[in-house]
């Protein structure tokens, strides 16, 4: 089972990687060929991520997702730098699959999408296959090094793709995305090496070294190698880490500087990294350049994927590795993610350019990520309550799945109409239901997805993040819920901006056709998804939910024995609001006593 397994996932990270290298061997020269097998690669890809979502309906079907198992699934782990202790560990459970399926689904229309690029077409599938190798491997790595490693493989093929197939500013946008990621980066790594010498995994029971895979069963005898050693044992394994980042007495508590501890400054710099690539208000600007000048199909997968690996980011390594920090600066997760909801909005209805628009449409619908993974409302004020929280959270997993379409959907049909009349100024457009119909028709629908209408995807993730935050912060919740209004206004007005309206006004009018069937072929499923999951939520919810709430109620057994160690005049709760706890208990104790006198 463990061969079958490693060749499972190891054929859906490294096959788009096989496929680059032969073309870069074998020497073809038909443009339309080497697209022709680059496409077909992703939907091998495809296919084998759609055979692993399929249910499975006995334990004896491996590589199967199974619903409502809240663990890691699927895990293989071999040695890569014993001396270091880094394998080569790969697992998804429902936090990690579904951006998994995301990522090759959206890989292969953007590889249809990519027809209309002329120019080095080798050199730009060759980019391309390793771009989606890196991804994928980012979504599925249990070891935080060769999560790094994929990290960092997805920077270089995403900046010459901007660089060489962008637009006429495409080396200013290009070396904006490679600065703004590469800072990132940096602080990744200082994190994760701060966390790797500062974690020992003598601190872990048997039992939970076996439930990480360190070791295959608590009855190994590297257990005992382990717990006797002399030297403290580092690990880059995330789920040993998370462990000890829960711990009752982590050993990444200890001071490290300004009086802040080792997660806190570990908590801050991956928050960071992670924030850059989601992106979110202040360190978002590089967004807008990039999708400006990217090509349609590296748009739809800047917007589609990478995006979404800031919010996995936040929810896989911040939250479970550095809970006290997260805790801690609660308010400030929260407040980032409101306040690039309001900014990207206002914003996006300030812009004239079609695709900046829908860029910075990306920056405030990436803000309810923030705010549902942020509002920590499991505090003794409520009870210890995670139900709220659950609903910010997987609400927040929905919206990134819900985003991943819309906007890919979004930046496919803008790059529609750029083809033909080469140009996005809104106040140029026009008439376009009239001259497109059945392109207009799709695009009305998917853009209403992005507004978050009722039985449509976007609306599932939003109301379940507003919810969510309702016990958290009022206010914050209801400045949430009126971000919608804004989100109708600006994809409202680009609708009659764009698809209604008497005539087209703008350059090129002759070259308005309707659109192809290449064209429709890849509009049409995202549109479909959209309403799919818009009227029945519980497909999704029933792969990500499980892993969710596991990692919620951990995070609130976690901050019931937080707040116990603190006096009761120091508690914080949720990072934001003081309250003085032992009165209410008090008073609770004295209830009784006055019952019955």
């Amino acid at each position: 089972m463990s061969d079958f397994l490693t060749t499972l996932l190891s054929s859906v990270i490294f096959l788009p990687a096989l496929g680059a290298l032969l073309l870069c061997i074998v020497p073809i020269r038909s443009d339309r060929f080497i697209k022709q097998f680059s496409l077909a690669v992703t939907a091998v890809v495809f296919a084998i991520t759609l055979w692993m979502a399929w249910p499975a309906s006995s334990a004896n079907e491996p590589g199967r997702f199974a619903l409502g198992m809240a663990n890691m699934q699927s895990m293989v782990l071999h040695e890569w730098i014993p001396s270091w202790n880094i394998y080569y560990f790969l697992g998804i459970d429902g936090i990690s699959f579904p951006l998994a399926l995301l990522t090759s689904f959206l890989s292969v229309l953007a590889m249809g999408a990519s027809w209309p690029i002329a120019k080095h077409v080798k050199g730009y599938c060759v980019l391309f296959l390793l771009l989606e190798t890196g991804m994928l491997g980012v979504f599925m790595s249990l070891d935080f090094f060769l999560f790094y490693v994929f990290w960092e493989v997805m920077l270089l093929p995403m900046y010459f793709l901007i660089g060489i197939w962008g637009g006429p500013r495409r080396e200013y946008a290009a070396i904006k995305f490679f600065l703004f990621t590469l800072v990132g980066s940096v602080l990744l790594l200082v994190a994760m090496l701060m966390l790797y010498f500062n974690s020992d995994l003598r601190l872990l029971g048997p039992q939970q070294l076996a439930d990480c895979r360190v070791v295959e069963t608590k009855d190994a005898p590297e257990v005992q190698n382990i717990l006797k050693d002399a030297k403290p044992v580092h690990t880059f394994n995330i789920l040993a880490l998370a462990e000890m980042g829960q711990a009752e007495r982590s050993p990444f508590a200890q001071a490290l500087w300004l009086g802040k501890s080792v997660s806190w400054w570990a908590f801050l710099f991956m928050f960071i990294g992670f924030v850059i690539k989601l992106p979110a208000v202040p360190v978002h600007t590089w967004l807008p350049e990039a999708h400006v000048e990217a090509p349609t199909p590296i748009s739809m997968i800047l917007a589609g994927v990478l995006l979404k690996m800031g919010g996995y980011g936040v929810l896989r390594f911040c939250y479970p590795i550095c809970p006290d920090a997260a805790y801690e600066l609660a308010w400030l997760v929260c407040g980032i993610g409101t306040l690039s909801m309001v900014y990207g909005a206002f914003a996006a209805l300030a812009q004239k350019d079609f695709k900046r628009l829908v860029a910075y449409s990306s920056v405030s619908h990436m803000g309810y990520v923030l705010l549902g993974i942020g509002a920590w409302s499991a505090y003794a004020g409520n009870n210890y309550n995670a139900d709220y929280w659950m609903w910010g959270m997987n609400g927040a997993m929905f919206q990134m799945i819900a985003h991943g379409l819309s906007s890919a959907g979004m930046f496919f049909l803008v790059g529609v109409i750029y083809d033909r009349v080469h140009h996005r100024n809104l106040d140029q457009f026009g008439g376009l239901f009239a001259k497109m119909p059945l392109y207009s028709g799709i695009s009305v629908g998917i853009f209403f997805a992005a507004l978050g209408l009722p039985g449509l995807c976007g609306f599932i993730g939003e109301v379940f993040v507003v919810l969510g935050c309702w016990s958290y912060s009022t206010a914050l919740a209801v400045l949430a819920a009126s971000v919608v209004v804004l989100t109708a206004g600006y994809i409202l007005w680009t609708i009659q901006r764009v698809y209604l309206g008497a005539e087209y006004k703008g350059p090129h009018g002759d070259a308005i056709t309707p659109i192809t069937f290449r064209e429709t072929a890849i509009a049409v499923p995202l549109l479909a998804l959209a309403v799919v999951f818009g009227v029945y939520p519980k497909a999704m919810f029933d792969y990500m939910s499980p892993s969710i709430d596991k990692t919620v109620n951990a995070l609130a057994d976690w901050t019931r024995g937080h707040e116990k160690q603190k006096s009761p005049g120091d508690i914080i709760i949720g990072g934001v609001t003081p309250r003085i706890i032992i009165q209410e208990e008090e008073e609770e104790k004295l209830n009784p006593m006055m019952n019955d006198e």
